[in-house]
């Protein structure tokens, strides 16, 4: 992507658009909008996961846009903003996973059968129907141990990509995470994790 300086029409409008979400986010953990027209207009959006408060959403967002400005400066083109207008299309290519480096020792293909599980769960509830596009679930899988998962889309898109992008997420987990206590698979669209503790208010 080309670049813009600070004084453009283009810069200016990413301002406005930083600002605009300052305030849009934080009630409901979602938002986008455009600012500007043509070559100059910036479109963005921002999410905080389902259960973060507003005032650490806002906190986030406002970390957010001042870490990609730090890292990408005058990018026309980042993850959180583009010159491209993307709403409502599934993001597969700005994705990366975390592990958690720990490894599952009893029965580690029993233990990858109730992730896929719990996750494909969770990709059902929060596609189906859901207004945060978010879920959070668990499962015992014995006396002492507690799988905990969750799942999240932009709400810019309809149902079905929701549940398309969450799967897609899904499948990408054996590649980074097979047997290990943890992981999780981070898109511009959706993502979805697992732990062995909750992953909820934390």
């Amino acid at each position: 992507p080309e670049n813009y300086t600070a004084n453009s029409s283009y810069g200016a409008n990413l301002n406005l658009l930083f600002n605009r979400l300052y305030t849009k986010v934080p009630p409901s953990g979602f938002g986008l909008g455009s600012t500007g027209h043509a070559q100059n207009q910036v479109n963005g959006l921002a999410l905080c996961r389902g259960d973060v408060s507003s005032q650490n959403c806002n906190t986030c967002v406002i970390g957010a846009s001042k870490e990609l400005r730090e890292r990408c400066p005058y990018r026309r083109s980042r993850n959180l903003y583009s010159d491209v207008n993307f709403f409502g299309q599934i993001d597969n290519k700005n994705k990366f996973s975390m592990t958690n480096v720990q490894a599952v020792e009893n029965n580690p293909t029993l233990f990858n059968e109730k992730v896929q599980e719990l996750l494909s769960g969770l990709s059902n509830e929060a596609s189906d129907a859901n207004p945060k596009f978010y879920a959070t679930g668990e499962v015992q899988l014995d006396t002492f141990t507690t799988l905990y998962g969750i799942a999240q889309c932009t709400r810019d898109l309809s149902n079905v990509n929701c549940k398309k992008c969450l799967d897609v997420a899904i499948s990408g987990l054996p590649n980074c995470c097979d047997a290990k206590r943890g992981g999780r698979v981070v898109g511009g669209s959706c993502n979805v994790g697992f732990e062995l503790y909750p992953i909820v208010g934390t």
